[in-house]
This record gives structure tokens, C-alpha cells and sequence, in this order.
């Protein structure tokens, strides 16, 4: 908790009812009583809400699917370069497929040149206002 071990913990806690006093012990124990019982309260509406509006409850997701340290880039990639996805080809398929796309390619038309303005010599680049 923290990082407070228990002679730590131990320590603390007789500093707190030096400096609380005797007097005003039971007033600040009761404080402390209240807050933990209204952080309770808090979380388990928080808990309430979450499943109502999700439609899931919190204790039955497994949250070890979604901790980010385990997953391991190297592993990824390698279970996707080694995934087979290949699929089945007919024997005679490919060749004519091929053939006839090597001759759609050759037939189609091709894209005119662009056409690149060039300003006059000694002519101003046109600024735009707006733009800086």
C-alpha cells in the first residue's frame, strides 16, 4: 500500500494520534469511517451504472486479453508472414487469366501529359493572403 511497510505503517500511526490528540481521535476516526464507506458506496453505483449501460459485468470480463504487455510485436509478425492464406487455383486458370490480363493492359488507353504553366520571366509569383 503504497509502499509503506508495516513498522512504517506502525510509525504513522502513532505520529497521527500524537498530533490528533486523544481529544479529537474519535471525531477524525469517524471521518475516516464515513469517506471509506462513501468511496464504497461510489464504487459499487460506479459498478451499477457500467453494467446497465454496457450490458456486461465488470468481474466476468477477462482483463488479462487486454493487458498491453502481452503482446509482443515479434510474435505478431511472425504468426502473420507464417499464416497461410493461399488460395486454391485451378490447374488451368492462371495462364489464361494472366494472358488476358497482359492484353487488357496493352489495350487501354493511356493518360494524356500534363500540361505544366510556367510563369513568364521576371513575372511575380502569384501570393495568396489568405494562405499564410
Amino acid at each position: 500500500m503504497f509502499g509503506i511497510n508495516g513498522p512504517e505503517f506502525i510509525l504513522l500511526l502513532i505520529i497521527g494520534v500524537l498530533v490528533i490528540g486523544p481529544s479529537r481521535l474519535p471525531e477524525y476516526t469517524q471521518k475516516l469511517a464515513n469517506l471509506v464507506k462513501e468511496v464504497r458506496r461510489m464504487a459499487s453505483g460506479a459498478r451499477e451504472q457500467i453494467k446497465e449501460e454496457v450490458g456486461i459485468d465488470i468481474d466476468e470480463v477477462d482483463w488479462k486479453k487486454y493487458d498491453p504487455r502481452q503482446y509482443d510485436p515479434r510474435r505478431i509478425i511472425k504468426d502473420a508472414l507464417l499464416e497461410d492464406d493461399s488460395k486454391p487455383v485451378n490447374a488451368g486458370a492462371p495462364v489464361a487469366a494472366a494472358t488476358a490480363a497482359a492484353a487488357a493492359v496493352d489495350t487501354k488507353p493511356k493518360a494524356p501529359a500534363r500540361i505544366i504553366e510556367r510563369l513568364a520571366e521576371g513575372e511575380a509569383a502569384p501570393f495568396d493572403t489568405e494562405a499564410t
